[in-house]
């Protein structure tokens, strides 16, 4: 079996609702991912952060999960801070830290195709540019573009690989990216507990 890892890269976010401090925003976002994280199956977790974010790691990592620093917050960055290391994985996933509501479900399809291509992206639902992941057979192709999270698109991506289906484009969803994206939020819906707290004032 292919031994895979997912890491939240934990960048910073760009927009925080009026009222709620940016600092503990930020940090709510991130540890409703990385709990995420801990509840997926056939997969090591991780996060990666620049030098100057890992209070933020420290913040919020569970025991044992491993911190990549990384020099900038990209999904380069990150696939080399793995190629770095004696992990000896096989598949990566970078995912973004501003949706704490993502399902385990959507990590997963993201990582289905590496089974017959080398390159999947998840896309961001809603207006605006941005990913929502991006995974990827390890060693990494050297096709394969700088990506930022926050301004590509999948086409993008396939526009630098050789054959268009060599990259996978699978299901998206949302990031907390402006009070639209807030609005869409289910309280049904279980999970992002610490992003829950924060919104209704009940965080420390």
């Amino acid at each position: 079996m292919a031994r895979r890892v997912v890491v939240a890269l934990l960048a910073p976010v760009a927009w925080t609702p009026p009222g709620i401090d940016p600092t503990r925003w930020r940090t709510a976002l991130a540890e409703d991912v990385v709990d995420l994280l801990a509840t997926l199956n056939e997969v090591e977790t991780a996060v990666a952060v620049t030098p100057e974010d890992r209070w933020l790691a420290e913040a919020v990592v569970w025991p044992g999960t491993a911190v990549y620093e990384v020099s900038a917050p990209t999904v380069n960055a990150v696939f080399a801070a793995l190629a770095g290391t004696a992990g000896g994985y096989d598949q990566a996933a970078v995912v973004v830290a501003d949706a704490p509501d993502l399902p385990g479900l959507t990590l997963g399809k993201l990582l289905r195709p590496l089974s017959s291509r080398p390159v999947a992206v998840a896309p961001v639902e809603g207006d605006g540019p941005g990913l929502l992941g991006v995974a990827a057979r390890l060693p990494v192709p050297e096709w394969l573009p700088a990506v930022d999270l926050d301004t590509a698109a999948p086409a993008d991506v396939r526009a630098a690989a050789p054959r268009p289906g060599d990259v996978a484009v699978t299901a998206g969803w949302r990031r907390l990216r402006g009070a639209a994206d807030l609005a869409t939020l289910d309280p049904a819906f279980e999970g992002w507990d610490a992003t829950r707290a924060v919104l209704s004032g009940r965080a420390d």
